[in-house]
């Protein structure tokens, strides 16, 4: 059987195993492994097997993400959310759709510390969620705003699936932190854009309420100043070159630590508890790259990524077409798959097709761009039916809202979505301007 076939077959028996419910992790590994031994032999994958696992994960570069994971649930169970709510709705809840502006806000200072959407909708959903239903807001427009702040954790660094991406593609992973700025303000000042408008449109659902005095705004900024300092030191040292990634998520894990038992939010079983949940993520994490890897490294052996790179490198297409039509693929799958393992398992085929284009850009800097229009892309899955995860997150967390409702209230973030993209590459600079100002 020709090699091309093999993959081809790899693929397809691949999304019929994902559709049919079966764990990604397993299923890559399975598939993977059964085309290493058609592609090589037997033997060949037992070698492979022996020294692929010690390899991949005593490396490095691959300690920053249960670092960054344990400093993520470390600032879940510390009560921060709490604390950078209410700062956001003392300076902003005032507004029409202020709470749901200030839980969007909310979302961005919590992604910015726990790196991980889940965990930054589901956190803040405890806090802003009944709030907002307190004062009047409708469900649609509360569990809409949550869900669409919660995917601002896969791309404001420190981000998880952006340290994938790096190491997959041997990116700088300081750089790409850097590149996924100036997107991750443009999410937020989408969302507050998206917001403002259906409550002009549904003045009803998101009413206003009384304005904060300026003691009570200056008061709620001493709640957060240790999250702010924080988050100023770590992403400061890893871009000033103080210290490298991993450092820096250390150092971000011992400052969480002392905040946390220094406000009291955090004790001897929580951290116990904290520790637990990491070893749980990154096992999982790892499991799935894992499975990804024997996937990848028997596409590879078919020399499928290098074939279609090699053909739209060669053929009459436009880039921005190839772009355009990775990006469709992108935004139907990311409905059925969640952000890691779509990210794990195209990046190996669509990244040397990219790579192999002219747009006019620096391999550097289209390596940049791709990187957080993928990760933009994969972040609206976790808002989409039917499996947009951050969504199954806030209906667990709001039992009286219809899913319907909660449907409804992600289509104006949707929207801003769909808009920020066009943006992104219509305008690619937009991924790597903030690069080369810091670079001087």
């Amino acid at each position: 059987m020709e090699p091309l076939s093999i993959a081809i077959g790899m693929v397809i028996v691949l999304l019929g195993l994902i559709f049919a419910r079966m764990p990604i992790a397993l299923a890559m590994a399975m598939v993977g492994a059964g085309g290493y031994m058609l592609l090589g032999s037997p033997y060949a994958l037992v070698a492979y097997l022996s020294t692929a696992w010690v390899d991949k994960f005593m490396s490095y570069e691959f300690a920053i993400v249960p670092l960054f994971i344990l400093m993520g649930h470390l600032a879940t169970r510390s009560g921060i959310s709490g604390a950078i709510f209410a700062a956001s709705n003392a300076w902003i809840g005032h507004l029409r759709g202020g709470l749901a502006m200030a839980s969007v806000a909310g979302c961005a200072m919590f992604g910015s510390i726990s790196g991980s959407s889940l965990a930054t909708a589901s956190t803040m959903a405890r806090v802003a969620l009944p709030e907002m239903r307190k004062h009047g807001y409708s469900g649609a427009l509360a569990s809409g705003s949550l869900a669409a702040g919660g995917t601002l954790g896969i791309l404001i660094p420190p981000s998880v699936v952006l340290i994938i991406y790096a190491l997959l593609t041997e990116q700088n992973i300081v750089k790409l932190f850097l590149s996924a700025t100036v997107p991750g303000i443009l999410a937020v000042i989408g969302f507050f854009i998206a917001i403002s408008i259906y409550v002009r449109l549904f003045p009803s659902e998101g009413p206003t309420h009384e304005r904060a005095s300026m003691a009570v705004r200056l008061k709620s900024l001493a709640g957060i100043w240790h999250v702010v300092a924080i988050f100023v030191i770590v992403l400061g040292g890893i871009y000033g070159g103080f210290f490298t990634p991993a450092e820096g998520a250390s150092v971000g894990v011992v400052l969480m630590l002392i905040a946390g038992v220094a406000t009291r939010g955090l004790n001897a079983r929580s951290i116990l508890d904290c520790l637990i949940d990491t070893a749980g993520s990154t096992a999982m994490i790892f499991a799935i790259v894992f499975g990804a890897d024997i996937f990848n490294v028997a596409l590879a052996l078919s020399r499928m990524p290098t074939d279609v790179a090699a053909f739209f490198a060669t053929a009459d297409v436009a880039p921005m077409v190839v772009m355009a039509g990775i990006i469709v693929f992108y935004l139907v799958m990311g409905c059925l798959m969640d952000s890691l393992s779509m990210i794990l398992l195209t990046v190996p085929v669509f990244f040397p097709t990219i790579m192999a284009l002219d747009f006019g850009l620096t391999p550097e800097h289209q390596a940049m761009w791709f990187g957080i229009i993928s990760l933009v892309v994969v972040e609206m899955g976790l808002i989409t039916p039917p499996v947009g995860m951050n969504l199954f997150v806030i209906q667990s967390m709001a039992k009286d809202i219809p899913t319907k409702e909660i449907f409804r209230g992600t289509i104006p973030f949707v929207l801003a979505e769909l808009c920020r993209i066009a943006l992104l590459v219509a305008f690619p600079v937009l991924s790597f301007w903030l690069v080369d100002v810091m670079a001087g």
